[in-house]
C-alpha cells in the first residue's frame, strides 16, 4: 500500500487525508495544531455569538472515524528530491506528498498593532477582550482592515472582514451604543468586494451607508501604529481597535524548500494540481497558485474542491488509468454573508452571478451549516456533495 503524506490540518489537508484513505491508501496527516479551526464560525467568536472550542475539530477524532495516521508535529523544510519533509520532531518519507499548509501572511509595519480574525485562531479571544473593554466604555472607534496582494489578488479575503464589521455594528445596535461608536473600513483597492460581483458589491456600499460605516478605500497601508492606521499619503484613520485581514502571501516553509513558486510565492502547479516537475507532490488550498476566473479567490470550499481533485489524481495515476481531472474549470466564489442577524448568499460563477436576501434565516442557516459540517466530518451525518 503507498504511503501518502498530507500536511496541514486546515480545509485543504482535512479532506484530502480523507479522500484519500476512501481510495485505500496509507495516510499520515500531519498537523501543527491538534484541531481543525473553522475559520468561517470564528466570525462570531468576538461578539459572544460563538464559543472558541465550537470552532474546533479535534483532529484525533477525525483520524479514529476516517482511520489516518495523525502526527502532531511542526514543518520546517521539504525536500522533494529525498522525498522527506523534515518536522521539529522528526522527519517522514513519503510516496505521495499533498502540501496543503496554507499560505503565510504579509505583514506590513506595526502589524502587532492589529487583530486579525483570519490569523492564529486565538487572535479571536483577544479580539473579543479588546471589543468587551470597549462595550464597558461605552464608546470608542473600531476600524475594519483588507490588506493586498499586488502580486495575486486571490490571496486577499474580503469576506471575513466584511462579516466582522457587520456583525460588530449588529452587536452594538443590540446593546443601543451604536451612536457612540465610529466604525470603518479601510482597504488598498479602490472597490473591495467587485469579484463577488456587481450584484453584491453594490448591495455591501449599501450598507456601508445604511449603518453609517466610514470607508476608507484605495489607499495603500503605510503602517500601523496603536491607535492609527497611517496611509501612504500619510494620512490617518484613528481607532482603539484595529481588525485587519492581511492578504496571504509564501509561506515561509517554501522559501527553504524546492518548490517551484509565482512571483506572488504560491506553489505552481498544472491543472491536475500536481506540482511543476515534480511527479508526486501535490499542492492545494492556499499553499498553491490558484488559477481560473479573474474573480478567482481562495476559499475554504475551493480548497475542499482542489482536495478532492488531487486525490482522485493520485489514485488515477497509481492504479495506472490515467484518467485525470482539472480543477480550473470548477473555480467560482460562494460565500453565505453574515451580519449577526441575517445573511446575503452570493454566488459568482464565469457566466451567472447570484445574490439573495436571507434576513434572519440566513444567519440561523450559515450556523445550521457549522454545526452540520462538523458533524459530517466526525460520520455523523452523511455528507451532502457540494453543500
Amino acid at each position: 500500500m503507498k504511503k501518502v503524506l498530507v500536511i496541514g490540518g486546515g480545509f485543504a489537508g482535512v479532506e484530502a487525508a480523507i479522500r484519500l484513505k476512501e481510495y485505500n491508501f496509507e495516510v499520515t496527516l500531519i498537523s501543527e495544531r491538534d484541531f481543525m479551526y473553522i475559520y468561517p464560525l470564528s466570525i462570531w467568536i468576538p461578539t459572544g455569538a460563538l464559543d472558541f472550542k465550537d470552532a474546533k475539530l479535534p483532529l484525533e477524532k477525525l483520524s479514529k472515524v476516517h482511520k489516518f495516521n495523525l502526527i502532531i508535529d511542526s514543518v520546517v523544510k521539504i525536500s522533494p528530491k529525498e522525498k522527506q519533509v523534515i518536522c521539529g520532531k522528526d522527519t517522514y518519507g513519503f510516496d505521495y506528498l499533498v502540501i496543503a499548509v496554507g499560505a503565510g501572511k504579509a505583514k506590513p509595519e506595526g502589524i502587532e498593532n492589529t487583530y486579525s480574525i483570519c490569523g492564529a485562531p486565538e487572535e479571536s479571544l483577544k479580539i473579543k477582550e479588546k471589543l468587551a473593554e470597549l462595550l464597558k466604555a461605552g464608546k470608542g472607534s473600531i476600524a475594519v482592515g483588507i490588506g493586498g496582494n499586488p502580486k495575486d489578488p486571490s490571496a486577499m479575503r474580503g469576506g471575513p472582514a466584511f462579516e466582522e464589521l457587520f456583525n460588530i455594528d449588529n452587536l452594538l445596535r443590540e446593546k443601543g451604543l451604536r451612536d457612540n461608536f465610529e466604525l470603518s473600513i479601510f482597504a488598498p483597492m479602490e472597490t473591495p468586494g467587485l469579484r463577488l460581483g456587481d450584484k453584491a458589491y453594490r448591495l455591501l456600499n449599501q450598507f456601508y451607508e445604511n449603518l453609517k460605516i466610514n470607508k476608507y478605500f484605495g489607499k495603500k497601508i503605510k503602517k500601523f501604529e496603536k491607535d492609527a492606521v497611517i496611509f501612504e499619503d500619510d494620512s490617518l484613520l484613528k481607532s482603539d481597535l484595529i481588525i485587519f485581514v492581511p492578504a496571504g502571501s509564501a509561506h515561509p516553509i517554501f522559501a527553504v524548500s524546492e518548490l517551484p513558486l509565482t512571483e506572488a510565492g504560491f506553489i505552481k502547479t498544472d491543472d491536475n494540481l500536481r506540482v511543476d516537475g515534480l511527479e508526486d507532490i501535490y499542492a492545494i488550498g492556499d499553499s498553491a497558485s490558484l488559477d481560473g476566473p479573474a474573480f478567482r479567490g481562495k476559499q475554504g470550499h475551493v480548497a475542499e474542491m482542489m482536495a478532492g481533485v488531487a486525490a482522485y489524481n493520485i489514485n488515477e495515476k497509481e492504479t495506472g488509468v490515467n484518467n485525470y481531472k482539472g480543477y480550473k474549470e470548477n473555480v467560482h466564489i460562494l460565500c453565505v454573508m453574515d451580519n449577526g442577524k441575517g445573511a446575503v448568499y452570493v454566488k459568482r460563477e464565469i457566466e451567472k452571478e447570484t445574490v439573495i436576501a436571507l434576513p434572519v434565516i440566513g444567519h440561523w442557516l450559515k450556523k445550521f451549516w457549522g454545526w452540520y459540517y462538523k458533524n459530517s466530518k466526525l460520520k455523523r451525518f452523511p455528507r451532502i456533495p457540494g453543500f
